[in-house]
């Protein structure tokens, strides 16, 4: 016993040395292996495996679904992100390298670098990761470990955005045999990539050969339904329907278990009685379910498409207004206002309550809606019917009104405003009930019944929905705001912002004193009666202006019928009414021609009483000549181009003052008849007139340019020529005081002014300097600066006469004039004799002396 106790130490002692000799980093032994490979794996390999997952649980738990949208199969990484769980990339990298640092000849190193190069990627430290993964590619023996670093190096290159190289990564792997894990994982890498290109028929291709490798641990639910969503898009209804089954059967995440019973109900085969019964069995199954209190409004909201798609328009209006009001969700409601717009305008043509649909549909819809832009549009175009429908009204309104004698205005008028009253009183009780109304604001506290009756009525003022248009239009300029005193100022009454004050006032009943009636405001009251009165036209002109406004509604009405809704027989009634009231509009032909038109269209037989009337009235009108000549605005379009080539030959004569060239080709672009750029060249040939003969009769030309053409853009031009004309009258006027010599000889100055604010001196003087040395060199050319109240004089002396003075004076027109600084600034440029520039700078009479320039020096 004693000799076995006394090589126990000894034993000990081999078995420590055998341990420690294991240990070493140098020793090739089984021992050394074993303990290497042992500790690597369970030790710095599998903590670091354990962080990885624990950051992917962290990025799937930032994943913001939107369900109406097709999810995204992987979280985008994104270094916002990274930073809330930098400690643990970090951790990752720590743990892996130092499994790597102590066990260099474990079978584990490779398994660690992966780590290090998830751990990066995670990190979004794209290019050391692809370092990593490919550095693990190519050192390892181990196939699958190379497999794995290929798919994580897809991933890397997917959320870089270099699909090229993506796309050779897995189309190498395509052609290697993949074990079972690493196939799944090609077909997910694959099918996420081509989400993030938009591809979705490649993308349900490989969610679909990945079916059959799928676990639970993959989410097997949310796939099935990412690939229902996909089919759905696709409009493989059939195959959405399936898919959206299978995710059910997976008893997946509550909201993916909501949408997926949703989605069902709108690719539902409407001719399968089954398939209908059984949505409808998972609408009231849905609508029970407790647990679905929140997603309400989404419940009704699906189940007014199911009612829509089946051609139920009425219940589908029903249900989207329980959806507009069954929740919080402005997307969902928005949504709903948006389909009952929809319905009024595409189904029910019913202008008036789409329009105020539309409005709520846009004050609550997001900025980043689809199609939002097109539904902004369609606002804008029924905001615009609603216009002129309320301008016909009100101003017809207004002219009744106007024709009653002092005695039956005033009992009228009070009559308006005692209905008004009363109508105040009544909406004052029904303001702590809540009804879904068929108003979609009714939500927004607005009032009235666009769908009512009341659309019909010729009386604006007894008219809620026009009423509720205006409140709606309030709405969309101030939003939705709380019913308070003081809400257009930013700072309300401490009352209101008091918090403890207001429950304090809640809480504590006073009881009123016997004297606070006398401390109560009364409401201000509207004089309804005092606001129409103002309204009223009393006078022809005011009579003629709203007449003006109804005949310009009746024909922008019509164009919105016409072009714009489609609806041909009312714009028909439009343009009717506006021949009938306004028969001598200067309108008349183009309705003429329109109603042509739609009859032609229409072929009920009146299209040629239109054709025969616009000829016989107006033979010489535009919509004439296209009636006789359906060619014509091809043919004169191609006369217009000849003219410009023509105007522009004539224009570059007219700069060149070659003036009796440039009223030939003006001439010979005007006798090839009227066109649309006719008056352009009329307005050029005034211009030569300017030039060659004396200032009043260019002045009358001008006149009677404007007259000719009153609508035409250069109308305005034309005028400020006439103004122009009459200030340079005014500035010879104030000339003959100031007496410039007529004496031309001598020396010269070539002058340059401009802004002195502009700071320009220095590259004026430089690109002088340099013209100067390259194009004058004999004349020894020097430049100087002067001060002239707000302006710089720069000149260049001196020239010996007006001959070589005048050449430079050209040729810096053509070289220097063109090019930068006096490109892109005002300025202004001549030639002085040196007595002359005394005068010149003593008045200061800039105005004077270029009046006076182009008398005595210009060609």
């Amino acid at each position: 016993m004693s000799v076995k106790l006394s090589r126990l130490p000894l034993f000990l002692s081999f078995l420590l040395a055998l341990v420690l000799t294991a240990c070493s980093i140098e020793q090739n032994t089984i021992t050394s292996n074993f303990f290497h490979n042992l500790t690597a794996h369970y030790n710095g390999y599998f903590y670091a495996k354990e962080g990885a997952r624990e950051v992917e649980k962290m990025i799937l738990k930032s994943l913001d679904d939107d369900h109406n949208k097709i999810l995204l199969l992987y979280p985008r990484l994104d270094t916002v992100l990274a930073k809330t769980y930098k400690k643990n990339t970090e951790e990752i990298i720590k743990m892996a390298s130092k499994s790597i640092q102590y066990h260099p000849n474990s079978r584990w190193v490779n398994d660690n670098y992966l780590m290090v190069g998830l751990a990066r990627l995670y990190a979004c430290d794209y290019q050391n990761a692809i370092l990593t993964f490919k550095y693990v590619n190519t050192k390892s023996q181990n196939i699958h470990l190379r497999h794995a670093a290929l798919l994580n190096l897809v991933r890397t290159f997917t959320e870089m955005g270099d699909h090229d190289r993506a796309e050779e990564a897995f189309h190498f792997l395509e052609k290697e045999k993949l074990n079972r894990t690493n196939q799944k994982k090609l077909y997910l890498e694959k099918a996420n990539y081509y989400q993030t290109r938009g591809d979705y028929n490649n993308m349900v291709s490989n969610l679909s050969k990945a079916d059959s490798l799928l676990t639970r641990q993959d989410r097997k639910g949310r796939i099935y339904f990412i690939v229902g969503q996909v089919y759905q898009k696709l409009n493989f209804n059939a195959e959405a329907y399936n898919y959206y089954k299978k995710c059910l059967a997976t008893n997946p995440d509550y909201e993916i278990d909501f949408y997926a019973r949703l989605n069902m109900a709108q690719v539902a085969q409407l001719e399968n009685k089954k398939d209908v019964r059984l949505v409808r069995k998972q609408f009231d199954k849905l609508l029970k379910d407790s647990k679905n209190q929140e997603f309400k409004d989404k419940i009704y909201f699906e189940l007014g498409e199911f009612e829509k798609k089946q051609g139920h328009l009425t219940e589908a209006i029903s249900e989207y207004k329980l959806a507009a009001h069954a929740g919080k969700n402005k997307r969902v409601q928005g949504m709903s206002f948006l389909r009952i717009g929809q319905i009024n305008f595409d189904s029910l043509k019913k202008y008036k309550p789409a329009k105020l649909y539309y409005d709520s549909a846009v004050a609550s819809l997001p900025k980043d809606f689809e199609n939002i832009d097109n539904i902004k549009k369609r606002q804008s175009i029924l905001g615009e019917f609603v216009k002129y429908t309320e301008t016909i009204t009100l101003n017809d309104s207004l002219l009744a009104l106007s024709t009653l004698d002092t005695t039956a205005l005033h009992r009228r008028l009070d009559s308006i405003s005692k209905t008004k009253e009363k109508k105040t009183i009544a909406s004052k009780k029904k303001k702590k009930k809540t009804v879904v109304s068929d108003n979609p604001s009714a939500n927004n506290s607005l009032t009235g019944n666009p769908a009512g009756d009341s659309n019909t009525s010729d009386w604006y003022f007894g008219s809620p929905d026009l009423i509720a248009t205006g409140q709606s239009e309030f709405q969309r300029i101030w939003g939705s705001i709380p019913l308070e005193d003081n809400w257009r100022r930013s700072g309300r009454s401490a009352s209101l912002n008091d918090p403890t004050q207001t429950v304090a006032q809640t809480n504590i009943k006073t009881p009123p004193r016997p004297d606070d009636k006398q401390n109560i405001k009364p409401e201000a009251k509207v004089d309804v009666v005092a606001e129409l009165y103002a309204q009223l036209p009393h006078t022809d002109d005011q009579r003629k202006e709203l007449l003006g406004k109804i005949e310009d509604a009746y024909f922008h009405l019509g164009d919105l019928y016409y072009f714009n809704l489609n609806e041909k027989d009312n714009a028909s009634v439009s343009y009717e009414k506006l021949l009938s009231r306004f028969p001598q509009s200067e309108r008349t032909p183009e309705v003429l021609y329109k109603l042509y038109l739609i009859h032609r269209e229409k072929g009920d037989g009146l299209a040629d009483s239109y054709a025969e009337r616009l000829q016989k009235d107006f033979p010489t009108s535009t919509f004439a000549r296209i009636l006789i000549n359906p060619d014509y605005i091809k043919e004169t379009t191609a006369l217009a181009e000849k003219q410009k080539l023509i105007y522009k030959e004539a224009y570059s004569q007219f700069q060149q003052n070659k003036l009796k060239a440039a009223m030939d080709k003006v001439n010979e672009a005007l006798a090839l008849g009227e066109t649309s750029f006719t008056s352009q060249i009329e307005l050029l040939k005034i211009l030569i007139t300017g030039r060659t003969e004396d200032v009043t009769r260019y002045q009358f030309e001008l006149g009677e340019f404007i007259n000719k053409y009153p609508k035409d853009p250069l109308k305005k031009y034309a005028e400020q020529l006439v103004a122009s004309s009459k200030t340079l009258l005014d500035k010879l006027e104030k000339a003959k005081g100031i007496k410039f010599s007529s004496t031309l000889t001598g020396p010269h100055f070539f002058v340059v002014i401009y802004n002195s604010a502009d700071r320009i001196t220095n590259p004026v003087v430089d690109a002088l300097e340099k013209f100067n040395a390259s194009q004058f060199p004999k004349l020894k050319l020097t430049t100087s600066n002067i001060g002239m109240d707000e302006k710089t004089l720069t000149m260049c002396v001196e020239f010996p006469d007006k001959e070589s003075v005048m050449s430079y004076y050209y040729k810096f027109l053509d070289e220097v004039a063109v090019a930068k600084p006096f490109s892109n600034y005002k300025f202004y440029n001549f030639v002085i004799t040196k007595d002359n520039f005394q005068i010149f700078y003593r008045t200061k009479s800039l105005d004077e002396y270029l009046t006076f320039f182009d008398k005595n020096y210009q060609k």
